[in-house]
């Protein structure tokens, strides 16, 4: 799962004669919105054999059920945190969750996977338009203080339990209604918050003055887009082909063209100098390795819980429980280790117990067994998760100036998501190359194998990248910022 970190800045609220609503009811509205947009990162994983089943889909295009909301979340997620800035936190909430309940809609309704595809996208966009304005309006509505610690605590509790509860709900949605509903639930609850939230947020912004960076957002998720159809074609193509190549160039290009907007604009969407900081660069590097392979970890267990073990929706949901827990667990276990440990060391401890886990799952069989096959792996891989991503949220936010908190938060999220979407269009393109287009469970089983092997190789070169450049030391704020981080999928 995905969850947003933002530092708090100081907003201009606006003028308004009627009286303030009260705290609770503004973190309840905001902790909604955070909620279905970290539950829509997960709760399509158990629905997907059925998606495939009714629509007609490719393994390739299955993936991107996936992919395509986590890109367009990832891609345009700094830039809806500038606009929340610009235009209003209450604002940008409105119009973010407007398009993510929209989108859920035309996606219920979808009667086609590239009907599915652009209403996935479109609730990517929303996604990245709401969720940074969520803690904003948290820590706007609440004083500092012990309040607000507590709010904040109940919004990081709210953005993880979304992400656990994704793979029951979904599983519970598909079992007794349809897979539509994994997404059409996201309307009734989505009309609801919104018209909460017109009757009782406040309007707040921080007035800096700054421009919105679009051509950089458009290029930067251009980019990634392209490279991973462009991973994708080689399954049915290889590497060699022209409708590999071409994408991957192409991709490579906006990469490219996005770099160069950023050096040379004034409001850039990722200031390049910030790479420069040593805890910066090296704990978003970490990041982005570790998701590419930690985000994959649900999307196949469900393949294979449902389609080589036979397990309905339901059943593979109840089955991610307990992994879904152990990422919890492991974000609150993180800050208490950092403290006796360090940020560092616990960052590289979580790693090395998440590739426990994924070696322990790649040893995985046609006829495995709950316990052994998918618990006690799952559990392993979902608990270094979590004690990972804390303490690299903490060591990249301690290696930027207090005014860059918040753009240092964002860009740590946007490391990991950006990372999980090219890991899962490379891993699944790696389990589809052993498979060969068979679909015995003795086939598939192999696949989905070797997809955790390469993600144990993956995450074996983060922990050395980890032991290796990682600092040693964070500033004294790393207690503040190791309190706001939370675990991602």
């Amino acid at each position: 799962m995905t969850v947003m970190l933002e530092a708090p800045d100081v907003a201009h609220v606006s003028g308004r004669s009627r009286p303030a609503p009260p705290a609770w009811l503004v973190v309840a509205l905001a902790c909604a919105g955070q909620f279905l947009v970290v539950l829509d990162v997960s709760v399509v994983n158990v629905a997907l054999p059925s998606i495939r089943a009714d629509l007609g889909m490719s393994g390739t295009g299955l993936q991107w059920v996936v992919n395509a909301y986590s890109i367009a979340f990832a891609g345009f997620m700094l830039l809806g945190g500038r606009a929340g800035d610009l235009y209003g936190r209450k604002r940008m909430f409105l119009v973010g969750l407007g398009l993510f309940t929209g989108a859920s809609l035309a996606g219920g309704l979808a009667e086609g996977g590239g009907q599915l595809l652009l209403a996935r996208a479109a609730q990517g966009l929303g996604a990245a338009v709401l969720a940074p304005a969520t803690l904003t309006i948290v820590t706007s509505a609440v004083p500092e203080g012990p309040a607000r610690a507590r709010a904040i605590a109940t919004w990081t509790a709210v953005g993880a339990g979304g992400g656990a509860a994704g793979g029951f709900f979904g599983g519970l949605l598909v079992d007794t209604l349809s897979w539509r509903w994994v997404l059409l639930i996201n309307v009734p609850v989505g009309a609801v918050v919104l018209l909460g939230s017109l009757l009782w947020l406040t309007e707040s912004r921080a007035g800096d003055g700054r421009r919105l960076d679009l051509p950089g957002a458009l290029l930067v998720t251009g980019g990634l887009a392209v490279l991973a159809y462009g991973i994708s074609q080689t399954e049915a193509s290889g590497w060699t082909a022209a409708a590999t190549l071409v994408p991957l160039a192409v991709g490579a290009a906006l990469v490219a063209a996005f770099l160069l907007v950023e050096s040379r604009t004034a409001a850039p969407l990722m200031p390049l100098g910030l790479l420069r900081v040593r805890a910066v660069a090296s704990a978003n590097a970490a990041m982005f390795l570790s998701g590419s392979a930690l985000f994959c970890t649900w999307y196949f267990i469900t393949l294979y819980a449902q389609n080589v073990l036979g397990y309905s929706p339901l059943d593979a949901g109840l089955s991610m429980l307990p992994s879904s827990l152990a990422i919890v667990l492991g974000s609150k276990l993180a800050p208490r280790l950092m403290r006796r440990l360090g940020a560092r060391h616990v960052a590289v401890l979580g790693t090395v117990v998440a590739l426990t886990g994924y070696a322990w799952q790649s040893t995985m069989t046609a006829d495995g067994r709950y316990v052994t096959s998918i618990m006690i792996p799952g559990i392993l891989m979902m608990l270094g998760a979590g004690l990972a991503s804390t303490p690299l949220a903490s060591l990249a936010t301690s290696g930027a100036a207090p005014g860059e908190a918040g753009l240092v938060s964002g860009l740590i999220n946007t490391s990991r998501t950006m990372g999980g979407s090219l890991g899962l269009a490379v891993l699944s393109t790696v389990a589809a190359a052993r498979t060969g287009g068979e679909i015995s469970s003795v086939a598939l089983t192999e696949g989905y194998a070797l997809a955790f092997r390469a993600g144990t190789v993956v995450l074996a070169g983060a922990v050395v990248l980890m032991v290796v450049w990682l600092p040693r030391r964070v500033s004294a704020g790393e207690g503040g910022a190791s309190d706001r981080g939370t675990p991602g999928g």
